[in-house]
């Protein structure tokens, strides 16, 4: 009899536990579909079933590389608005992707959202952590910040530039192509930043490898190039005539200095080109509705207010993108960065 009812205790454990784990699984796959369907969602009424379901979640996590200062204005916005707490883990690009992946390849779902570098989230994309997003809101941004994947969307852009110092070069004589840097009055005065290389593939691809790249060498050994580590650092030396004319300055940058009053101007040389920031939302997000509704808050509301901490949104009503603007093909410098870092170097750092 002993050995009966222990055998019977074995049996009822065995079926809670595997009802348990059958409960557990059947908990994960309807949660991912529930992200999934409420991601694809398009309905008339998607607004309004994004807020009621916020204010029911009542939380959101955010993984971002924005400065806490920048996120928390956006999150103080958000909440005023919608009465939908949310948090801000900060780290940087690589930091917020290993993190999650550590997540995923434990279990782990914390994080809704991520917002930052676009290298990054193409990496995200690749690792299968993102949900596809169908949201009315891409219709008002530039084409360029919505990709084929659908798994994020570019909420913010760093915009390469052009920037002279108008005390040594008359705007007469700023160049408007590249091909403009091969005349003589440049020699000695041009500059770019150490790790762009993602500039220079972007640029050299669109004038023809083979010519892009005579073309950077023929500049490099006609008047020489400065190469200068650090964006801000580049900016900051072109009004102290250090560097008369720098060619990967971000555009953000040189508005402020222009604004101070410093002896700068800006000029896009064609084709202008833009590293893009981005938003995705994570696939077992455990606060869909929050996170698509700040998503879409981040894309309307949230481009002014990054517009106005110096941000270059990706809404062209609040600030008009470079004409010609292309994105740094992320995929294919992800595939070839290692090529492009060494041209790069060989072109403009080895002599």
């Amino acid at each position: 009899m002993e050995l009966d009812h222990t055998r019977r205790m074995r049996r009822i454990r065995a079926s809670v536990f595997a009802f348990a784990a059958l409960t557990l699984t059947f908990g994960l796959s309807a949660q991912a579909q529930s992200v999934a369907e409420l991601a694809a969602y398009s309905g008339a009424d998607r607004a309004q079933r994004l807020v009621d379901g916020a204010r029911k979640e009542n939380a959101l996590m955010i993984y971002s590389s924005m400065t806490v200062a920048d996120m928390g204005v956006l999150i103080n916005a958000f909440q005023a608005k919608y009465g939908v707490k949310a948090q801000h883990w900060r780290g940087s690009s690589e930091d917020i992707r290993n993190r999650v992946t550590r997540e995923y390849s434990a279990s782990r779902y914390e994080a809704d959202l991520a917002e930052t570098a676009g290298t990054d989230m193409e990496a995200m994309v690749r690792e299968q952590v993102l949900q596809k997003v169908v949201t009315p809101v891409s219709k008002e941004l530039i084409p360029q910040a919505t990709f084929a994947h659908g798994q994020w969307i570019s909420t913010r852009l760093s915009v390469f530039a052009a920037a002279y110092n108008t005390n040594v070069i008359k705007r007469a004589d700023a160049p408007k192509t590249y091909e403009d840097l091969l005349n003589p009055r440049f020699k000695g005065k041009l500059a770019v930043e150490a790790e762009d290389a993602n500039w220079f593939m972007s640029v050299v691809l669109s004038m023809g490898e083979e010519k892009g790249l005579k073309l950077f060498r023929d500049i490099v050994a006609s008047n020489g190039m400065s190469v200068r580590k650090g964006h801000t650092l580049l900016a900051n030396l072109v009004p102290t005539g250090e560097v008369p004319l720098a060619l990967t300055a971000y555009s953000y940058r040189v508005e402020q200095l222009k604004n101070e009053g410093a002896p700068i101007e800006i000029v896009y040389l064609p084709p202008p080109v833009a590293f893009p920031t981005g938003i995705g939302l994570f696939r077992h997000a455990p606060h869909p509705h929050a996170a698509l509704l700040f998503q879409d808050f981040i894309l309307t509301d949230g481009q002014k207010i990054l517009a106005e901490r110096e941000s270059v949104p990706t809404n062209p009503k609040v600030k008009a993108a470079p004409d010609g603007l292309i994105f740094v093909d992320l995929p294919r410098f992800m595939d070839e960065g290692s090529r492009w870092t060494r041209l790069f170097r060989e072109t403009f750092t080895v002599r």
